[in-house]
């Protein structure tokens, strides 16, 4: 949807400097293992916004992928520790999002737009500037280019009552927000200023 992709196209992550630096091979690998990290929270709500859907064959795809997550996780050396304040507030985001299927569609939107790409750059970045134990890029592989959840979405999204498009429009620009400020939360945590 038109006004969906406008959201996302200006809280773009493949623009956050964070993204930008992996892509380039100049994050320290701790930086990844935080990442990895305070992100796995966040991952693991996915399900559940597509259990709002009422979709529990892409929720129970999503729980697998959360599985592959925690094994980037271990592949980076990522330890149990707390997430930044920014990636709790992006998890609570998300929870919040996924407690209503209108404002679920637009909160996964938000996330599914841009995984294909996102997953395809990191991927990309990870095979040529990080070396990591086989098996832990999975998740990367199985997001890179696959646009289908996008179109998914998309077409439930085209048929929302205008109402309804609203609210899910506000989540998937809260969520594009919290999404970009993990990041910026994530940089911080790491100790490192990206340029």
């Amino acid at each position: 949807m038109k006004r969906f992709d406008a959201v996302v196209a200006r809280h773009d992550l493949s623009e956050h400097p964070f993204y930008v630096a992996w892509r380039a091979g100049k994050l320290p690998r701790e930086a990844l293992a935080v990442y990895a990290g305070d992100y796995a929270e966040f991952i693991g709500t996915i399900e559940t916004g597509w259990r709002a859907l009422g979709d529990h064959e892409h929720a129970a795809v999503e729980r697998e992928h959360a599985r592959l997550w925690d094994r980037f996780r271990d592949g980076v050396g990522s330890t149990v520790a707390p997430p930044c304040a920014e990636a709790r507030t992006l998890a609570d985001v998300a929870r919040e999002a996924f407690s209503d299927p209108v404002t679920a569609l637009g909160a996964l939107y938000a996330f599914e737009a841009q995984q294909p790409k996102t997953a395809r750059s990191k991927l990309d970045g990870l095979l040529q500037h990080y070396e990591l134990p086989a098996g832990s890029t999975a998740y990367f592989r199985a997001h890179a280019d696959d646009y289908g959840e996008r179109d998914g979405l998309s077409r439930r999204a085209s048929a929302l009552e205008p109402a309804d498009v609203a609210r899910a429009e506000a989540a998937c620009e809260a969520t594009c927000r919290a999404m970009w400020t993990a990041l910026d939360g994530v940089m911080v945590a790491s100790g490192i200023a990206c340029v």
